[in-house]
C-alpha cells in the first residue's frame, strides 16, 4: 500500500489562486490585497497554495513569485501547481514545456505537489498519448516534484480507471460541496468513495460550487442561520468538505480580504460538523435539489477558446438569477453588463469548443439559446 504520511501534516484550509482579488471581470491582480490574505493565512499556521499553469491568464503564478516565494522561506510553505494537456496546447512539447514556464514564473524552484489538470472523458487520453505520466513520474525523479497526483472532473467509472491504472498518483483533487454530492452530474459521494477504497489522500476543490454556496437561495440561507445565526453560508460548506475521512485539506478560492477573515474564523482552529449541523445540510441539500439552476462554477475554461469571446460564466450568473429567484429584469441588467465590450449569447456558432472544455460537463450551447430567449427578450 502507497505511503501517504505525507499528507498528513497538511492544515486542513488551502488557498486556492484561481480567483485573485482584483481579477473579477477580466481585471489586473490586487497585489496589496493578496499580500494582505496570504500573510493572515500564513499567521494563521496555514501554509498549501494552489495554483496552475492555465490560471495565469489572471497573473496567479506570477503573483505567487511575488507574495509568498519572494517573502517567505521556502520550506516553509507547500506549492501546488498543475499541467494541462488541452488548454492553449497541441503536442506534448508544448503540454511538458508548462512544468518550466510553471518554474519560471513562481521561482518555486520545484512543486510539492504537482498535478495533470482537470482530467475528464474528454481529454483524459491526451495525457496518454503525450506521455504525461511518464514525464512527471521522470520530473519527480529530478527533484522538480515532490508528489504527483491529478485533479479530476469525470466520472466514477473514470476515475476507478485512472486510479488502477495509474497506482504513482499520490492523491486526488475532486469537486466536493454539499450540493454536488448526490448530483448525477458531478457525483462527489461516488468519486470520493473511490478515492477512500485506493486510499488516496483527497484534496477538495469547489467547496462552496463557485461561490454559489457562499450565497445561497434564500431557503437554504434561512436553515443554515435558524441553526447558527453566527456562522456564514460558506463556513458551513467549507466544514462540510472538510469533515469528511480522507481528506487532506480543502482548498478555498478566497477573492478578498473579508472572505479569507470569515475562512480564518473557523478554519485555523478546525472542528468538524457535530451530527446535528450534518442533519442542517441534509435538510439544505434538498432544497438545493429541487432548484431549477445552471450549475456553473465560474471557472471560465470555456471562455479561452471561444471564438466570439462570450463570457459565458457571467452570462449563467444572469440567468440564474431569472432561474432561483425569479428576478428577470435584474437579471437581464446583469446580462447587459456581461456582455458590454464582448458576445452575446446568440453570437455563439455552436463550435463545441466550450463544451469539451467544461468540468461540469455542461450542454452550453443549449444552455445559451435558453439565455438568448429570456436575457435579449424585448
Amino acid at each position: 500500500m502507497q505511503k501517504t504520511e505525507w499528507a498528513q501534516d497538511i492544515p486542513k484550509l488551502g488557498f486556492g489562486l484561481m480567483r485573485l482579488p482584483g481579477t473579477q471581470g477580466g481585471g489586473k491582480v490586487d497585489l496589496d490585497a493578496v499580500t494582505q490574505m496570504v500573510d493572515a493565512f500564513m499567521a494563521a499556521g496555514l501554509r498549501y497554495f494552489d495554483t496552475a499553469y492555465v490560471y495565469d491568464k489572471g497573473g496567479s503564478e506570477e503573483t505567487v513569485k511575488t507574495v509568498l516565494v519572494d517573502r517567505y522561506p521556502r520550506e516553509s510553505f507547500m506549492l501546488a501547481s498543475k499541467l494541462h494537456a488541452t488548454i492553449g496546447v497541441n503536442s506534448a512539447a508544448e503540454a511538458k514545456r508548462e512544468l518550466e514556464i510553471s518554474l519560471e514564473r513562481t521561482g518555486a524552484g520545484y512543486f510539492d505537489c504537482y498535478l495533470l489538470h482537470s482530467l475528464m472523458l474528454t481529454n483524459y487520453k491526451k495525457y496518454d498519448e503525450y506521455g504525461l505520466w511518464d514525464f512527471v513520474k521522470e520530473q519527480k525523479a529530478a527533484g522538480k516534484i515532490r508528489h504527483i497526483g491529478f485533479s479530476f472532473h469525470g466520472t466514477p467509472e473514470l476515475l476507478e480507471k485512472l486510479l488502477t491504472d495509474h497506482p504513482e498518483a499520490e492523491f486526488v483533487q475532486l469537486q466536493i460541496n454539499y450540493a454536488d454530492w448526490d448530483n448525477p452530474a458531478v457525483a462527489s459521494k461516488a468519486c470520493y468513495d473511490i478515492a477512500r477504497r485506493h486510499n488516496k489522500p483527497i484534496i477538495v476543490m469547489e467547496p462552496v460550487k463557485g461561490g454559489f454556496l457562499a450565497d445561497p437561495p434564500a431557503q437554504v440561507k434561512a436553515l443554515l442561520t435558524e441553526a447558527n445565526p453566527d456562522a456564514s453560508p460558506a463556513s458551513w460548506a467549507i466544514r462540510f468538505a472538510a469533515s469528511l475521512p480522507g481528506v487532506v485539506t480543502v482548498l478555498s478560492g478566497m477573492s478578498d480580504t473579508d472572505q479569507m477573515r470569515d475562512n480564518l474564523s473557523y478554519m485555523a482552529d478546525f472542528k468538524p460538523l457535530s451530527e446535528k449541523e450534518q442533519q442542517v445540510i441534509a435538510k439544505a441539500q434538498a432544497v438545493i435539489a429541487g432548484l431549477d439552476s445552471i450549475a456553473c462554477t465560474g471557472c471560465r475554461y470555456c471562455v479561452a477558446g471561444c471564438p466570439k469571446q462570450i463570457r459565458i460564466p457571467d452570462i449563467f450568473s444572469a440567468m440564474n438569477r431569472h432561474l432561483m429567484y425569479g428576478q428577470t429584469e435584474n437579471a437581464r441588467g446583469y446580462y447587459a453588463k456581461a456582455v458590454a465590450g464582448n458576445g452575446k449569447a446568440s453570437d455563439c456558432i455552436a463550435c463545441g469548443q466550450c463544451e469539451k472544455a467544461c468540468p461540469q460537463h455542461l450542454p452550453i450551447i443549449n444552455l445559451l439559446k435558453d439565455c438568448t430567449k429570456v436575457l435579449e427578450a424585448k
